[in-house]
């Protein structure tokens, strides 16, 4: 263990919910941003497989095809992850690993879940298993994708079969990772796979998204009764530099295009109006009985947090994006903003009457962080993740019942669109080595546990 000065101690003050045994510390990561393996033991392709091998797609045209070689590693990184003291491991199931292109399990990727997941148990480490971030099968997009109702019934049908074979080793299934990101970026901006570029694609895809997650909740409470149930949303603070009636209603619309048209179904059974008015002709085919299929109760949602989004009005029925000066930013670009994530919380504890438990299934920020003789100085992720924490700290005192926060990521990986240029980890990956080396924050990270633990 490292000395640590006073001043850079990760420790939350005396009175912080950090403290309590039972507020889970977890570390979190995807499947296609650190198997590698894509092309072993029966796996299929991805869309993110085919995105990333499309020139230009990626920074320096990186794909998943290595990324941190856990398929092999993963014994030794469950190592890593035991030592690091955490309580749980946030961690997807690839589709295309588990299931053939005819539907049936593929045993080969089942066992690597099932032994993953019973050596984290044995670990003592809680399993919280996503079953879709984002690496959709290519066959199933050659047939519209997530635009095509079919694929929601693909994906109830994969959720049956997983929770089947993976049943008693999992605490808590979360259907989707980040429907906005999915729908969205996937087929509104084209920025994710599989790149396509249109908003009523994308409304119709975040409805057979959701669906999907209905429909699934069904499978995974009947398979596996034990586990609890959710699903991870990515959410976004909007606010307008313009103090306008327009300005002021510019950044609600952001909020309600990032958090309500996710949360509204969910916990509403509804889609929010205005969001027609934001992107108009662009409502989706919604039939008889959806609604109440994707509005079953929860017992958990996910918060997936990064940062805050500054616009103006747009001078029709929009907004745009304008970026604020001298804030403190991450190497992805985006502002580090924790009073973003508090404000959030405490609002959807007001508007949400059947909110139910949350966990920060993401919260973490990208440096460009080097070993220097053998060590990580990542001292502004320690700072991003202590205010973080005392964010979603004041959140609780608030009334929000908040009961866990997973670090983003447990290693440096696959950044999507970004390739392997921005380092999201507590552990420092050396790509052409495949080296681990674990950075001063998640040194930090376990001796505050080891305290809590001692206590």
């Amino acid at each position: 263990m490292v000395s640590v000065a006073n001043e850079e101690k990760f420790t939350p003050p005396a009175d912080s919910v950090l403290w309590n045994k039972d507020f889970l510390i977890g570390a979190a990561t995807a499947a296609y941003q650190i198997e590698g393996a894509v092309n072993e033991d029966g796996r299929i392709p991805s869309i993110w497989d085919t995105f990333s091998a499309t020139p230009g797609k990626t920074l320096a045209g990186d794909t998943g095809e290595v990324a941190c070689d856990h398929y092999h590693r993963w014994p030794d990184d469950v190592e890593l992850l035991a030592a690091l003291k955490v309580g749980a491991y946030r961690l997807s199931i690839s589709w295309p690993r588990v299931m053939t292109q005819d539907g049936q399990p593929n045993q080969k990727g089942i066992e690597f879940y099932r032994e993953l997941l019973t050596a984290l148990r044995a670990k003592g480490l809680k399993t919280y298993v996503t079953l879709y971030h984002w690496d959709l099968p290519q066959h199933l997009e050659d047939k519209g994708g997530w635009v095509n109702r079919d694929t929601a019934y693909r994906f109830a049908e994969y959720a049956d079969m997983i929770s089947k074979q993976l049943a008693g080793l999992v605490d808590a299934w979360a259907t989707l990772n980040e429907p906005w990101c999915s729908a969205m970026h996937g087929y509104g901006t084209g920025h994710h796979a599989p790149g396509k570029q249109d908003v009523v694609f994308a409304t119709q895809a975040m409805h057979h998204l959701l669906l999907g997650h209905g429909l699934a909740v069904q499978h995974l409470r009947a398979n596996d009764p034990q586990a609890q149930v959710g699903i991870v949303a990515n959410v976004g603070r909007g606010t307008s530099t313009d103090s306008s009636a327009a300005g002021q209603r510019a950044a609600w619309l952001f909020e309600l295009q990032h958090n309500n048209w996710i949360l509204d179904p969910l916990l509403k059974k509804s889609y929010p109006s205005a969001l027609w008015e934001l992107w108009p002709g662009a409502e989706p085919t919604i039939l008889a009985g959806d609604m109440d299929i994707i509005g079953a109760p929860l017992d958990f949602l996910g918060i997936n947090y990064y940062f805050r989004t500054n616009v103006i009005s747009d001078g029709k029925h929009g907004y745009t994006e304008v970026d604020l000066e001298g804030v403190e930013r991450t190497q992805m670009g985006w502002e580090v903003y924790p009073e973003g994530l508090r404000h959030l919380l405490v609002g959807f504890h007001r508007d949400y009457p059947n909110l139910p438990p949350i966990y920060i299934t993401e919260n973490g920020m990208a440096t460009d962080d080097k070993v220097v003789n053998g060590e990580v100085d990542d001292h502004q992720r320690i700072s991003f993740l202590r205010r973080h924490l005392a964010a979603v700290d004041a959140a609780v005192k608030a009334g929000v019942d908040v009961r866990g926060y997973f670090i983003w990521s447990l290693m440096d990986n696959f950044e999507w669109a970004f390739g392997y240029e921005r380092r999201f980890g507590m552990i420092h990956v050396d790509y052409a080595t495949q080296k681990r080396t674990l950075k001063r924050s998640a040194k930090l990270v376990t001796q505050f546990l080891a305290e809590r633990a001692a206590q």
